[in-house]
């Protein structure tokens, strides 16, 4: 598990507990920008949803911390037979195209490999053209295995991760 990576004046590192209400912050600003209507309000506790995924024994919770700010943050949990599922990755708005994004999923990468995963896989919201450009520029391609229907609100993406 990644501890802490410093690349230039950022660093990238788990995320403690009693930084879930950061994280939830984060999440919360990244969230409404590809959700022209609004973030749907489905009674969740994202406070405490982030702090349950920073406690979990099969997965990790990094962030991208600048000046003593979490500015980005991946989540990701195994999904057995070799793959990894990258559950969240969000970057503050008013951080992007600084290589934040760029830096944790190549931290995910790094860890990935190390812990022997074969593949990732994700779910993207089919709205989100940021995040959509994000992946395909790193190589995620849509996974065939999860095919879009009509009415879906997310796209399934897949990375094989031999090779490199």
């Amino acid at each position: 598990m990644i501890s802490e990576r410093v690349t230039g004046v950022r660093v990238i590192r788990t995320v403690v507990r009693a930084e879930a209400e950061a994280v939830a912050a984060l999440h919360a600003r990244a969230r409404a920008t590809y959700y022209p209507d609004g973030v749907p309000q489905d009674g969740t506790d994202w406070r405490a949803a982030w702090r349950g995924a920073i406690g979990r024994t099969d997965g990790q919770v990094l962030c991208a911390v600048e000046d003593g700010r979490i500015v980005g943050l991946a989540s990701f949990r195994d999904a057995g037979a070799g793959t990894v599922d990258l559950l969240q990755l969000h970057v503050d708005p008013d951080r992007w195209r600084c290589g934040i994004g760029t830096a944790l999923h190549t931290a995910c990468l790094e860890q990935w490999r190390a812990d022997g995963k074969r593949a990732a896989a994700l779910s993207v919201h089919v709205g989100n053209r940021r995040a959509r450009a994000f992946y395909d520029r790193h190589g995620w391609v849509p996974d065939p295995g999860r095919p879009v229907t009509e009415g879906d609100h997310h796209l399934a993406l897949r990375l094989e991760l031999t090779g490199e």
